[in-house]
């Protein structure tokens, strides 16, 4: 008689005509927060995957790229950043990044839904695991309403968001830019993730444009993702001092990392034609 395996495959629909699938072996947890479904699956390809309503967040194998490219980039852009803030970020992995600068006195992580924060405790433990540092403070509470009580504190901001629906949409929108201008000392930096080139191009035209009316400075560079919408992941910087292409390289630290490294700092801006045409006025 012939044996048949039982195959299981999870798909997130990226766009209304374009997913990513991949094979799991089963699921690890489910729930439903006060603000969306948290589910961790364990998959053939990437490890753990942590999936927030339906969004794959991040996963054991490449999530090294994502955290070191919202963090370094600014970090290395600005000479001494000292008191660092994410918003957002409850799996960590921003946090962990960030403490890797020796600079670092205070790392702050501001997260709506703390349902994330334990369950990335439980189920992503080389990512969260800085969490119980003494230099980080762990606030549950919401990052806009956060940034508006906080004026010329930090000297780097990450926005760490979601996708712009539900909870994250603010994340998005001029005011909390300006919000974070003011929350930021007068050299201060923030980056923020900017969605997908090829599925988002409003989405980064119109960040891009507001962030640019509010930071002296704006700049956009790109990352490899797989288990992100379409591969290829955006973010934008703002600068209220210093320009990231202005740095000298040579000077950076040489980090403990798997994708960024002093190097390719400067290269990152170097847009695909298609990429830059986003951002040209």
């Amino acid at each position: 008689m012939d044996q048949f395996e039982t195959e299981l495959w999870y798909t997130e629909k990226q766009t209304p005509n374009h997913g990513i699938t991949t094979r799991i072996n089963r699921t690890l947890h489910h729930e439903k927060s006060e603000y969306q479904s948290i589910d961790v699956m364990e998959t053939r390809q990437f490890g753990n995957m942590l999936v927030l309503d339906g969004m794959v967040m991040t996963t054991d194998k490449d999530e090294f790229v994502y955290h070191e490219m919202i963090t370094h980039v600014a970090m290395n852009t600005h000479p001494e950043p000292k008191n660092v803030l994410v918003v957002g970020g409850g799996d960590g992995g921003a946090i962990r990044e960030i403490l890797k600068h020796s600079t670092v006195e205070t790392a702050t992580l501001v997260e709506i839904d703390g349902r994330v924060i334990e369950v990335s405790k439980q189920f992503f433990p080389e990512i969260a695991g800085r969490l119980d540092d003494p230099r980080v403070q762990v606030r549950v509470e919401d990052g806009i309403q956060h940034i508006r009580e906080h004026r010329n504190v930090y000297d780097v901001i990450l926005v760490d968001s979601t996708e712009p629906i539900g909870p994250a949409v603010g994340l998005f929108q001029k005011p909390f830019y300006q919000g974070i201008y003011d929350a930021l000392r007068e050299d201060g930096i923030m980056v923020a993730q900017t969605e997908s080139p090829w599925f988002n191009r409003d989405l980064i035209r119109q960040v891009f444009r507001d962030i640019s009316d509010i930071f002296p400075i704006t700049r956009l560079y790109t990352a490899s993702i797989p288990t992100y919408p379409s591969g290829l992941w955006s973010f934008t910087i703002g600068s209220k001092k210093f320009d990231p292409v202005e740095i000298d390289e040579s000077k950076l630290p040489r980090l403990e990392t798997r994708y960024y490294r002093p190097e390719m700092h400067k290269a990152l801006f170097q847009l695909p034609q298609f990429v830059q045409e986003l951002i040209e006025k």
